[in-house]
């Protein structure tokens, strides 16, 4: 639906949106692309919140952040500075604590194993974005459009085959319409947007200050219950995402900056 919506914005403004001037590399690149963030990502995450709380599959989806930071160091030659490490590194010990003492019950391996196929999806998925959209070859729109396209229909035929037509209320489509115009057509347009200017682990982190908001609105509209500890522990790990995105003007950060610039 996000897709057949954005579609005729494209068509109608050719301008600078012209699916004819994509070479063949750059359609096989937006096609793995959509597989890997719309595909993969969403649908494993969807299937992680079959079996787990919204707030952990929420803190679990915030370590993409370090993976990307990893995987940017070795295909997008962009290193992250002496903060931001400091920063992945509170993040992680934010996790910690809210996990502590460390015990999934036995219905929560699914969920788990879900959410780390989607998190591989993810930072592949964030590193190839990065790639295609710092060139500023495409239009971030156009990007957008043809990764969605393709890894929606994916999706779609792949939830079609495993579970069939489903049977869809009112309130149902009311959600369906507001996932597909907000949360997927203009966000994930905005998210090319920024990846035009922002490092991969940038925009990593900020999509991870999710961490402040899910838990809220899980009490709120979920029912579901956090500990004092858990919030600690969430406090710590925002405190950490904070951290790799701000740029401190030391002296030791512009160091590392021109150290890894040589």
């Amino acid at each position: 639906m996000a897709f057949m919506f954005l579609l005729p914005v494209v068509l109608l403004k050719k301008r600078g949106l012209s699916f004819r001037s994509i070479s063949k590399q750059t359609w096989l690149r937006l096609i793995v692309l959509g597989l890997l963030f719309y595909a993969a990502t969403q649908g494993t995450m969807f299937v992680a919140l079959a079996y787990l709380p919204a707030v952990i599959v929420n803190l679990l989806w915030s370590f993409s952040s370090i993976t990307v930071a990893l995987f940017g160091i070795l295909f997008l030659d962009e290193r992250p500075t002496f903060f931001q490490w400091l920063g992945v590194a509170v993040a992680i010990f934010g996790a910690v604590i809210y996990f502590y003492p460390v015990s999934f019950p036995k219905s929560y391996r699914a969920g788990l194993v879900a959410s780390a196929i989607g998190i591989l999806a993810n930072t592949g998925a964030s590193i190839l974005g990065r790639d295609i959209n710092r060139s500023g070859e495409l239009h971030p729109l156009l990007v957008t459009v043809i990764s969605m396209g393709i890894g929606s229909i994916a999706l779609l035929i792949t939830g079609i085959y495993v579970q069939g037509l489903p049977s869809i209320g009112l309130k149902g489509w009311a959600i369906i319409v507001w996932l597909s115009v907000v949360n997927t057509a203009i966000a994930f347009t905005l998210w090319n947007y920024t990846l035009r200017t922002l490092s991969a682990t940038e925009s990593s982190v900020i999509n991870g200050t999710m961490l402040i908001w899910v838990p809220i609105l899980a009490v709120v509209f979920l029912n579901e219950r956090i500990s004092i500890q858990e919030i600690m522990g969430l406090i710590v790990a925002g405190i950490g995402t904070l951290i790799v995105q701000l740029r401190y003007p030391s002296t030791l950060s512009r160091l590392l900056g021109r150290r890894s610039t040589k």
